[in-house]
């Protein structure tokens, strides 16, 4: 029989998640020097306070933080599916965000490890969204 997984461990998953991918975008911009195109920034705002969010859950033994997590995910999640659609050319040229002497949201340093960085942003979303989504399993709406 398959253990299902706690509440507290879907909790700790999502702030890991968050905190990883907080940590991983300062690294590209504050160490590799790649600065963020707007699209970058926003989805950013919705993921720095994931990780200070979760966190303070975690710390405060809250276990109804995934309710606001869900929602500064899925906000992060429609902004990194947009830029995906920039990324993959389903965008039309005249709405992008990016201005020709900025960071551009189609160009090869968009890639880590040969994946985009908007679908890496997108992924992270979806899953700190499920597994907040999981830590509420049987909390009161």
């Amino acid at each position: 029989m398959m253990s299902r997984l706690s509440p507290d461990a879907a909790l700790t998953g999502a702030w890991i998640v968050a905190l990883a991918s907080s940590l991983a975008v300062l690294f590209i911009g504050e160490v590799l020097g790649q600065a963020p195109c707007v699209l970058c920034w926003f989805q950013r705002a919705f993921m720095f306070p994931l990780a200070i969010v979760l966190g303070l859950g975690l710390w405060w033994n809250d276990a109804r933080v995934g309710r606001y997590a869900i929602v500064l995910a899925l906000g992060g999640a429609a902004i990194a599916a947009w830029h995906l659609g920039l990324y993959w050319g389903f965008v039309p040229e005249p709405i992008r965000p990016c201005t020709a002497t900025g960071p551009s949201c189609t160009d090869a340093n968009q890639l880590v490890f040969g994946v985009p960085i908007p679908l890496l942003a997108f992924l992270a979303f979806v899953l700190i969204a499920v597994l907040s989504a999981l830590s509420l399993k049987g909390e009161p709406v």
